[in-house]
């Protein structure tokens, strides 16, 4: 017999039976079609499961695999989404890592569990580490926007939650012309460590792209001399980027030591990972005195162009960026600095500093008369 005593709201399609002997179980019946048994215990994550399966048709979940309507289902399919895809290497390599830790803690909860509250529970959690709060809420928003437009969950947890607040501040360390003078007396020409830097110094590269730059990315330019021509990953724009081999950076790879398709390599010529290389080049830089990451390298190959005249979209076109905002930083500086040292013999109080004219000609100030 059908027993209709059962709790309210019932979902729909969902059925349940007593049998003769007492046994309660559930079907899902879609119109007059066939009864799907549910055979996980009512109230469970397992029994969302099987009931999601039954209502879109899918089959069974497989022994071993995410229950379909968990957090861990969710990011399953997410994987297999061109809006997964269209990412670049890099996020999806980061996301990867704080999907691995979110699956630990919560990939067993249904999805119905997952929302604003629970957002800003994680959220919460990485407060003592504003980029980490902030690169979780970023998988979050990408997973659930598109969770929500594929129809997986009613509403998208994230659209309220603000981003942490950046901390005030120039980010990393810019190496000074010092630091740059004490790496290179510690790694001179002809070691691993010395190709490193160049390649970061004198192609403006960022990490990520620094360790995959090799000789199938050098061409012959319009004017005969060598090149370096990569593509970089700037949000979901592609970028390509030119960089003319100079004489220095020249004389560093003929010296070598480089990898077989990377300038840059570890121990035996191997490839590095771009955090493996960015933990050997700290390394690198503290056996030399200088505490600095290699992304301050880049900092210091932009500050160097621009004090030498390079302008805003020169800048953007050697770095790879999108908008103006990043090389106007560098370029107000090189003009302030520029313009102080200009500036600065207007601050001596004295009389028999010569001064220039109207026409321009520079006269001796008079004498006074005894």
């Amino acid at each position: 017999m059908i027993d209709s005593a059962m709790p309210r709201p019932r979902p729909p399609h969902l059925q349940r039976q007593v049998t003769q002997h007492g046994r309660v179980v559930w079907y899902v019946r879609i119109g007059r079609g066939p009864r799907t048994r549910i055979r996980a215990e009512f109230g469970t994550t397992e029994f969302d499961a099987e009931y999601q399966a039954a209502i879109s048709g899918a089959p069974r979940p497989k022994k071993g695999a995410p229950a379909i309507g968990t957090l861990a289902w969710l990011i399953a399919r997410y994987r297999e989404t061109t809006a997964w895809s269209a990412l670049s290497a890099a996020t999806r390599s980061q996301r990867d890592n704080i999907f691995l830790q979110i699956l630990k803690s919560a990939g067993d909860k249904p999805l119905a569990s997952i929302n604003q509250t629970a957002i800003l529970a994680g959220k919460e959690r990485r407060a003592h580490a504003p980029h980490q709060a902030r690169h979780f809420l970023d998988a979050m928003r990408g997973l659930f926007r598109w969770a929500f437009e594929a129809k997986h969950v009613r509403i998208d947890p994230t659209v309220s939650v603000r981003n942490p607040k950046r901390k005030k501040g120039r980010g990393f360390a810019a190496w000074t012309e010092a630091d740059v003078a004490a790496y290179e007396k510690r790694w001179p020409i002809g070691v691993k460590e010395r190709v490193w830097f160049d390649v970061l110094c004198f192609t403006g590269a960022r990490r990520g792209d620094a360790v995959i730059i090799g000789r199938q990315h050098v061409g012959i330019g319009p004017n005969g001399e060598n090149e370096i021509v990569f593509r970089t990953q700037k949000g979901q724009e592609e970028i390509e980027v030119t960089i003319p081999i100079l004489p220095v950076l020249a004389r560093t790879l003929a010296a070598g030591p480089c990898g077989d398709l990377a300038f840059i390599c570890g121990a035996n010529g191997r490839p590095l990972t771009k955090e493996s290389f960015g933990n050997a080049f700290s390394e690198a830089a503290r056996k030399a005195g200088v505490r600095k990451s290699a992304h301050g390298v880049r900092k210091i190959a932009a500050t160097r162009a621009a004090e030498n005249g390079a302008t805003e979209h020169q800048l953007m076109a050697m770095f790879g960026w999108l908008s103006p905002a990043m090389a106007q930083l560098y370029t107000k500086e090189a003009n302030r600095r520029r313009l102080a040292r200009e500036a600065a013999h207007l601050l001596a109080n004295d009389s028999a500093t010569s001064i220039p004219s109207p026409d321009g000609k520079v006269r001796a100030p008079k004498q006074k008369q005894k």
